[in-house]
């Protein structure tokens, strides 16, 4: 039965509407529910084993969420809040990272190079989970939806930078992944808002999508290539484009229906199966206090600056919770130190387990205690 690939299919998408009509019914998002439902599979059910199209998919997942969150910031807007954003999210990565490095350094004992993994892996904001929220509750459009979208880049950005900075093998393919990014950044408008024109009356295949999943397709291909991450170039590729969405809304509701409908759910339950119980029982503490430490430090560099910029108290604790999260930079920069030998496996698995949890309790905190009201995050 197992090895039946409908069968398969039919449990994953099984769990994934069961995720929905629990989430309905929580009042929960639905990202959060299927992570939940994603532990629960792997550590009570035996689907801690993926196979090659269930990692395909769950990345897919990842991409086009990472895209559409770029897709999401209005140009002006990103503008406008450009400088609160700088700030916010240079604090955002920044004060996780160098406390976060020092602790696990010299409290816990790890080497200078596995520390610096931590820092990153632990800095990181998930802008999978922030779209996930802000489009699930109808607030994408909001200055604040917007502004934490804009912060999230920031973060990321610099959470990346430095992985390459410390990290990446500065070879031909980096140059060449660096070019194509600049290009695509120039070209994909450009080429998407032609075809849209030429399309409009008869566009049954979708050229315009199909345009755009090639884009994320090949800089995928170039970034996995120079050592990189993956999913990088669609946060970028989807702003370049946002423009273009502003004046055509249709195809971007087109490609999140088909990515919340088939992609994200197996990003998100793969990535709840990443959490064992026992690994969790074994390392409870350390894992508590690195969960503890990041949403600490994730709060000293984004509540005072939320209250500077004259968020209310309420929506900067909702602000300062949900940028605490993480999960998909954060996972790829522990595996990233796994896979080059930094850390091991012990490590990886309490760093990841860390990930996760920041995506699940910070976020159920925030949306059951302090999201705003619709009036709050339109000022």
């Amino acid at each position: 039965m197992l090895d039946n690939i409908w069968m398969i299919a039919a449990i994953w998408i099984g769990i994934a509407l069961l995720a929905s009509l629990i989430s309905i019914r929580i009042g929960i998002t639905v990202a959060l529910v299927e992570i939940f439902l994603g532990i629960i599979a792997g550590n009570f059910f035996g689907m801690s084993e993926t196979t090659q199209w269930i990692d395909f998919l769950a990345l897919m997942g990842g991409l086009t969420l990472t895209f559409l969150a770029g897709a999401e910031i209005d140009p002006e807007t990103f503008k406008s809040n450009l400088k609160p954003s700088l700030v916010m999210g240079t604090l955002s990565f920044s004060v996780p990272f160098v406390g976060i490095w020092l602790f696990v350094q010299f409290v816990l004992g790890w080497d200078p190079y596995q520390a610096q993994i931590a820092g990153i892996a632990l800095s990181t904001t998930s802008v999978a989970i922030i779209y996930s929220v802000v489009v699930e509750r109808g607030v994408s459009h909001t200055s604040l939806g917007k502004f934490m979208l804009t912060s999230c880049f920031i973060t990321d950005l610099g959470t990346v930078l430095l992985l390459g900075i410390l990290f990446a093998n500065f070879n031909s393919y980096m140059l060449l992944f660096i070019v194509a990014i600049a290009a695509a950044f120039f070209i994909t408008p450009y080429v998407t808002k032609k075809m849209l024109l030429k399309f409009q009356a008869r566009k049954a295949s979708e050229p315009e999508i199909r345009f755009i999943f090639l884009i994320l397709f090949l800089l995928a291909g170039l970034a996995t290539a120079a050592g990189s991450i993956a999913i990088l170039p669609s946060f970028i590729i989807g702003i370049a484009v946002a423009g273009v969405f502003v004046n055509d809304k249709t195809l971007i509701h087109r490609i999140r229906n088909i990515s919340f409908a088939v992609f994200t759910p197996f990003f998100f339950i793969k990535a709840g199966l990443y959490i064992s119980l026992d690994t969790v029982l074994a390392s409870f503490g350390l894992i508590a206090v690195l969960l503890f430490l990041k949403v600490v430090f994730k709060y000293a560099g984004i509540w005072p600056t939320s209250r500077a910029i004259r968020f209310n108290s309420k929506t900067a604790h909702y602000t300062s919770l949900l940028m605490s999260t993480g999960i998909t930079f954060g996972t790829i920069s522990a595996l990233f130190g796994l896979n080059n030998n930094i850390i091991d496996q012990s490590q990886y698995t309490i760093l990841v387990t860390v990930v996760i949890l920041s995506a699940l309790i910070p976020t159920v905190i925030a949306q059951k205690f302090f999201e705003p009201s619709l009036e709050e995050m339109e000022n």
